[in-house]
């Protein structure tokens, strides 16, 4: 039962990494679509590439994931509740996803873990929730709104002299560059979250001690599910931060995507938060819109998503509490 239960646990981590996939493969390479840099399935391709590079460079959000935001649960209950933590971030990607919403699936997965947690009566770190989920919640998006929004003030002052045919023309080649650092970023950042879940689920299981570092194995799987998932494309998110946000060329699609990639690697070795890439390319193409015009960008489209972002970790806190509820019934 025990051997089943890791199996199955780890069977449903892999397939939330996918869904993870396919629900944020729009934050890699919307901007690039959009503004025609890329064909949509050159964009997925190479973004499925690097999210596999990305998902080797780091393993410290990982640690975070894994040890810093509740204490590791013991026995059959323990697999339950990392159970009941993934099927509430399952079901709260499908929804968002449905509705074509661009909420984060890491703080569906966080929402869950701590739903399930509280549940299950395991300990929950809040400072650790605090520190490395709630603030970068917060701060994230304003870093990622100021620093676009400078980031495309600069790149006009230096290219305020430039024909604009030529500028356009070479910023669609530059923003190739900057859509793979973006998915490298989106790999390094969300496929490590997975593998803090499976190693959880190892740990529980007596198959691997608490502090090991992560088998080789949990890489490929986390990284390879990771990258299907995005190669199978979110097009109705693609839709929402592509074109129903602001109309962005090449020179915005370039400014936001180097935004948001700078601000992932940054905090993904720096501070080893788990960050989320859907607040950061959000919020990044926002910053870059008001440089337009501050009525450019679609702000009740964007409240929308913002609302979204603060509704996702309660609501998959809740689906987690419930699923946690029924698997007790069921099998504990």
């Amino acid at each position: 039962m025990d051997t089943f239960a890791l199996v199955v646990t780890i069977a449903v981590a892999l397939f939330f990494t996918y869904t993870n996939g396919f629900h944020d493969s729009a934050n890699a390479i919307a901007t690039s679509v959009s503004t025609r840099a890329l064909t949509p399935r050159a964009a997925l391709a190479m973004a499925a590439v690097m999210n596999l590079a990305g998902a080797f460079l780091g393993s410290g959000v990982a640690k975070t994931v894994s040890e810093g935001l509740i204490q590791t649960p013991e026995g059959s209950k323990g697999m339950g509740i990392l159970f009941a933590a993934l099927v509430g971030a399952i079901t709260w990607n499908l929804i968002t996803w449905y509705f074509g919403l661009p909420s984060s699936s890491s703080h569906a997965l966080f929402g869950g873990m701590v739903g399930a947690a509280l549940a299950g009566g395991t300990t929950v770190y809040w400072d650790g929730v605090l520190e490395k989920v709630v603030i970068p919640m917060f701060v994230s998006p304003i870093v990622g709104m100021c620093a676009g929004y400078l980031v495309m003030t600069a790149i006009m002052w230096i290219f305020r002299r430039a024909n604009p045919h030529k500028a356009k023309r070479g910023f669609r080649i530059a923003q190739t560059v900057s859509a793979a650092g973006m998915a490298l970023g989106h790999g390094l950042q969300d496929a490590q979250k997975t593998m803090g879940i499976v190693v959880m689920a190892l740990v529980i299981a007596d198959v691997e001690d608490y502090g090991d570092p992560i088998p080789v194995w949990v890489k490929v799987a986390c990284a390879v599910m990771l990258s299907l998932g995005t190669y199978a494309g979110g097009w109705r998110i693609m839709r929402t931060l592509g074109r129903k946000i602001i109309e962005l060329d090449p020179p915005q699609g370039f400014a936001a995507e180097t935004t948001g990639a700078s601000i992932m690697f940054v905090t993904a070795f720096l501070f080893k938060a788990p960050i989320s890439t859907t607040h950061v390319i959000t919020s990044a193409i926002m910053g870059v819109g008001a440089t337009k015009r501050v009525n450019a960008v679609r702000w009740g489209v964007a409240k929308n998503i913002i609302l979204g972002w603060f509704i996702t970790m309660p609501a998959a806190a809740l689906v987690a509490a419930g699923a946690f509820g029924i698997v007790h019934l069921a099998f504990l």
